[in-house]
């Protein structure tokens, strides 16, 4: 397995931070980023950029826009989740329109899963 840092994704990381999505930019600046545990945003992870990263609760959060739902996309997004629980991380894919449309539902499962992955 190759490893779990990739600097020469470091660059196309610090691009993505800057230029979130508005319903990443939801998620982090109203709850990620204060959260109790710490998360990482577009976090370098083997050869993937991860929406978001907890170490603690060995969890990926990736939010997905509607062309996630597409037949290409689907089968790279299955590929990234397989390579990714290779390093024993839990990936949790979130639609857009939840965020928008149910934001405090997220956030409540959000806790809940990572409350469940560090036994608390």
């Amino acid at each position: 397995m190759e490893s779990k840092y990739n600097k020469n994704l470091i660059p196309a990381a610090k691009k993505l931070r800057n230029e979130m999505t508005k319903e990443e930019r939801h998620l982090w600046y109203d709850y990620l980023k204060s959260y109790p545990v710490r998360f990482s945003r577009q976090k370098v992870l083997g050869k993937y950029i991860a929406d978001f990263y907890c170490a603690q609760a060995k969890l990926v959060l990736e939010l997905d826009g509607s062309q996630h739902f597409e037949t290409p996309k689907l089968q790279k997004d299955e590929q990234r989740t397989d390579f990714l629980k290779g390093y024993g991380l839990t990936v949790v894919r979130i639609p857009n329109n939840e965020v928008n449309e149910n934001f405090d539902g997220v956030c409540e499962y959000i806790d809940g899963i990572v409350k469940k992955a560090m036994g608390k």
